[in-house]
């Protein structure tokens, strides 16, 4: 296949037009590469020629990936792109409260930082201009149907993809050095490249979203998320001066009426202040799903992988996004393998490709999973089904109480900032620890000698070797609900 000089006209065919890297999706993780791989760019004596391919480039709206952690908006600056939260009304955010039955927790980011939230389709849009804007990437609004595949050695050598138009039937060969596959949670190709060594994503929960109208949350600038007895977390969150978010977790299978459910079941449990700006978003709209898959990171780059392709974003590695830490992990592992590619000379050399793979993989650990973890985790406790969970669940609430480390550390954990599993792993097994603690000493609701009429009671010594079984079940539920977690992220085959 022959390869164009850079002074040849945009009419050449495009079958004789090869590329260095060919991105596929032009969403966070593919619109943020691009634009850092300019920088590679003019390191090198010839510029790099990057194809970036989006089916469509009108605004996407879409109800998840509207709240970028200070983490991530660490990893925008290093990428050069901070000013993609400027004039699209993004909003300032300082932190989470947690609320439990009607009472508030304040649980601000450590050190004055700040993240953002904001319409996705916004923040995407001002990424793509980004770039656009990079000399080296040309960006075609086209369908990629298929990976193009050497029928000898296997190696993906670049995709079939039909342009946007009218007259535009006919499928076309974009070839590339590398091909990078970067096209979402319902990625088309993830099982193509990773063959044997790729899981299918595991489903946890549905999103249902809406937008409300001039409410008024808790706590200015702080995302909220309210916990409710018999369904999943509700997080809300300011994503323009008038439009908050509000999303409700709702646990598979799928209620047939899900306003219903809302309106009767979570609702009354939600801050008197969002009933009335919820019961006009039902009215005015429907309720948008989402689903909320978990799916670990396979290593790319090894013999049962595919050469010359990689994945990148949620098509290779997803999270609860109860936390808001997917944008975070897709910027930071761009700012990784931006930096480990500037490196490689030749980027048909797959195992110069495979190496700064093996590399990346183990690199973007200390943030990856520690997000990854938390996410999953923190849903399981705080979409509580069970006893066991429900004690944790109150354990974790009361130990934000204590403040101090106990806000600092699990907060710096979920904005991106402290990237370190172990720290994870210590808080979340206090909790555990705590929750006991809790156990035997809070008073609980009571009534006594027959009356209706319930009061706080501690319990009595009598009760102690039930609690200390109760106790034991709860330590063996927080193993299991972690431990397992924390292989999918350490394991090396």
């Amino acid at each position: 296949m022959s390869e164009p000089s850079s002074s040849s006209s945009s009419s050449s065919p495009m079958w004789s037009i090869h590329y260095d890297i060919i991105i596929v999706g032009a969403g966070v993780a593919g619109s943020a590469l691009a634009h850092a791989l300019q920088s590679v760019s003019d390191k090198r004596s010839k510029p790099l020629r990057v194809c970036l391919l989006e089916r469509s480039l009108s605004e996407p709206d879409r109800i998840v990936g509207e709240l970028l952690q200070p983490g991530g908006m660490a990893a925008l600056k290093k990428l050069g792109m901070e000013s993609c939260t400027d004039g699209i009304d993004a909003i300032p955010v300082h932190g989470y409260a947690v609320v439990l039955n009607g009472k508030p927790v304040h649980i601000p980011y450590p050190d004055a930082r700040e993240g953002r939230s904001f319409h996705h389709g916004r923040f995407i849009q001002a990424l793509r201009a980004k770039a656009k804007q990079a000399k080296c990437v040309e960006v075609i609004e086209a369908s990629v149907s298929e990976l193009i595949e050497c029928p000898v050695t296997g190696r993906i050598l670049g995709v079939r993809a039909t342009r946007k138009g009218e007259h535009q039937v006919e499928k076309e060969a974009f070839f590339a050095d590398l091909t990078v596959v970067a096209d979402g949670c319902f990625s088309n190709f993830r099982s193509t490249v990773m063959g044997s060594t790729g899981v299918k994503p595991a489903l946890k929960s549905y999103f249902a979203g809406a937008i409300l109208e001039d409410v008024e949350l808790p706590i200015k600038h702080h995302g909220t998320v309210c916990l409710v007895k018999g369904h999943g977390p509700v997080l809300m969150y300011q994503i323009g001066t008038r439009d908050t978010r509000i999303l409700l977790d709702i646990k598979p299978p799928l209620p047939s009426n899900i306003k219903e459910v809302v309106i009767n079941e979570i609702l009354p449990q939600l801050p008197s202040s969002i009933h009335l700006p919820l019961h006009q978003a039902l009215e005015k709209d429907r309720l948008r799903r989402m689903p909320n898959s978990f799916l670990p990171p396979a290593e790319q780059g090894g013999s049962h992988t595919k050469e010359g392709v990689v994945l990148l974003g949620d098509a290779w590695n997803m999270r609860h996004p109860l936390t808001g830490g997917g944008m975070t992990v897709a910027l930071g592992d761009v700012v990784q393998l931006r930096d480990l590619l500037s490196d490689i000379p030749d980027f048909s050399d797959w195992k110069a490709i495979s190496r700064v793979l093996h590399t990346w993989h183990w690199r973007r650990k200390p943030l990856s999973s520690t997000i990854n973890i938390l996410s999953v985790a923190l849903y399981d406790l705080f979409g509580a089904d069970d006893e066991y969970l429900d004690i944790l669940r109150v354990g974790c609430f009361k130990y934000f109480e204590l403040g101090g480390e106990c806000i600092n550390g699990p907060v710096s954990l979920l904005a991106g900032i402290a990237e370190d599993p172990y720290l994870l792993f210590r808080h979340f097994f206090s909790v555990a620890f705590y929750s006991i603690w809790i156990l035997f000493t809070q008073p609980r609701m009571r009534s006594v000698d027959g009356s209706e009429k319930l009061v706080p009671v501690r319990p009595s010594f009598a009760e102690y070797p039930s609690l200390v079984m109760r106790g034991f079940i709860c330590i063996w539920t927080a193993c299991v609900v972690f431990l397992p977690l924390m292989w999918t992220e350490i394991r090396w085959w």
